[in-house]
């Protein structure tokens, strides 16, 4: 599949030549003090790599939703501040996107130099793809490099719509993302185990499918473990469930069974009587639910299960939490279950959103082989769908 094999910055010459990147520079402000820096730090090798080389950077991301208007709370001043710190030198932002100022400072960068143009989403032509928006972001530069695999699954115009009017590769960012999802996908080293949590088995149903069709183990946690109780029979209680998905999770067990899938469960379920993090936690047998109780997090017995699968693993790939993550009582399971996969030997894949803000929460992201930088695009890339924003830049 093409998804998997794109053209990169190593594979084009760059020197003295204008490249617009694509990052994701939407980092949580504080006012206008940046609280985690991650996402700016893990842009320098790209865009290191272009200056070093002598091109001439024009970078650009979106901040918020500031919904198609110059909001100056969404303004990027803070990042282009944070990068002239962590660069040493000063990184200008213009104060438009495709205006005068953006043009003016682009016409003055020199070999090995670099700008920052302000919050794409300021256009509401941005999200909606507008090819006319597109082409006047596109005739800034000669080169389109997009590393900012968080909003890869997003047709917007400085994700994909500039592809359509400049030669377009990827960066250090997007391509370690293919290189290590897409690879765990394409061509797992066995066996390979998915874990999938989180509180809806209507997220991810895509994602369930396509593993089906790939993994040696499925373990199903969170609160989605309950509708697929329901669908066998049991009681749930007061659980979180989704009715009109009953069906959808007795074909999914069936699909398992067909194909050989070892297909887990929780065995017990830590409970209590209501959602709140001080309510007392109870132990029950999966089929055994008190009904004036709700599943919070994954039993004692079932980590124990889980994190068996795991040590056996040779790839592991996670997304969503196995309980009520926010409210400690009911965070033991994905703590567990992070902890597992953290000293296993296999590859291990922490699809971003809340299972890569747990992973960095318990310390451990050192010992993860790779923290997807995107929550969306992880999981529609976990279901094996076309990413807009990677399947635009050129195959190898």
């Amino acid at each position: 599949m093409s998804m998997y094999n794109k053209k990169s910055i190593d594979d084009i010459e760059v020197k003295g030549r204008k490249v617009l990147v694509r990052c994701d520079f939407n980092v949580p402000l504080d006012g206008d003090v940046i609280t985690d820096t991650k996402r700016i730090t893990e842009a320098l090798p790209t865009i290191k790599n272009l200056m070093d080389r002598g091109a001439r950077v024009i970078l650009c991301s979106h901040m918020g939703r500031p919904k198609g208007v110059f909001n100056m709370k969404y303004s990027l001043a803070p990042v282009a501040k944070k990068l002239s710190e962590l660069l040493g030198r000063e990184v200008p932002l213009a104060k438009d996107v495709i205006g005068e100022d953006a043009k003016a400072l682009a016409a003055t960068l020199g070999d090995g130099d670099v700008m920052l143009i302000e919050n794409v989403r300021f256009h509401k032509e941005e999200e909606k793809n507008d090819p006319a928006f597109a082409k006047e972001l596109a005739s800034f530069a000669e080169i389109f490099v997009n590393d900012a695999f968080g909003t890869a699954h997003r047709a917007h115009a400085s994700t994909a719509g500039v592809a359509d009017y400049l030669p377009a590769v990827c960066g250090y960012l997007i391509q370690k993302e293919i290189r290590i999802m897409g690879g765990a996908l394409s061509n797992p080293v066995r066996p390979f185990v998915a874990i999938l949590g989180g509180a809806k088995v209507s997220d991810k149903i895509g994602v369930i499918n396509n593993l089906l069709e790939k993994v040696d183990t499925l373990i199903i946690g969170g609160g989605m473990a309950y509708t697929f109780y329901k669908a066998k029979g049991y009681t749930i209680g007061t659980s979180i469930c989704e009715d009109d998905k009953l069906d959808l999770a007795r074909d999914l067990l069936e699909k398992a069974k067909a194909k050989g899938v070892n297909f887990l469960l929780p065995v017990d379920n830590v409970c209590s009587k209501e959602f709140s993090a001080d309510s007392e936690p109870m132990l029950f047998p999966a089929d055994g639910l008190a009904d004036d109780v709700m599943g919070m997090d994954i039993g004692v017995k079932t980590r124990e299960i889980f994190c068996d699968a795991v040590k056996n693993a040779k790839t592991v790939v996670w997304n969503g939490p196995m309980g009520v993550c926010e409210f400690a009582n009911f965070a033991v399971g994905t703590e567990t279950l992070a902890k597992a996969i953290a000293d296993s030997d296999a590859t291990s894949i922490v699809g971003g959103g809340d299972s890569a803000a747990a992973i960095e929460k318990f310390g451990l992201a050192s010992k993860i082989t790779h923290v997807s930088t995107g929550g969306g695009a992880s999981l529609e890339f976990l279901e094996g769908l076309e990413l807009p924003g990677i399947a635009c830049l050129q195959d190898k």
